[in-house]
């Protein structure tokens, strides 16, 4: 499963919602999230910052760069 995917539904949000806070149409954003498109670095912020009320620590490299998704991060889902 796409790790994008997961995080975006960990953060309880559908991926208009995730669009509109980028500043981006829903299918630009299905795009990226599905790996047709890359995220900007300035995406790439906001979508951390996001994740920061469930995984403080969290680095842009972890969700986009680093492609093991741990089995407790997916059971979470």
């Amino acid at each position: 499963m796409n790790k994008i995917l997961v995080y975006r539904k960990m953060l309880n949000k559908s991926q208009s919602e995730i669009a509109g806070l980028m500043g981006i149409s829903t299918q630009a954003y299905s795009n990226k999230e599905n790996g047709k498109t890359e995220f900007r670095d300035s995406e790439k912020i906001i979508f951390k910052n996001l994740l920061k009320s469930i995984y403080p620590s969290i680095t842009i490299d972890e969700i986009f760069f680093d492609n093991k998704l741990s089995f407790v991060e997916f059971r979470e889902v």
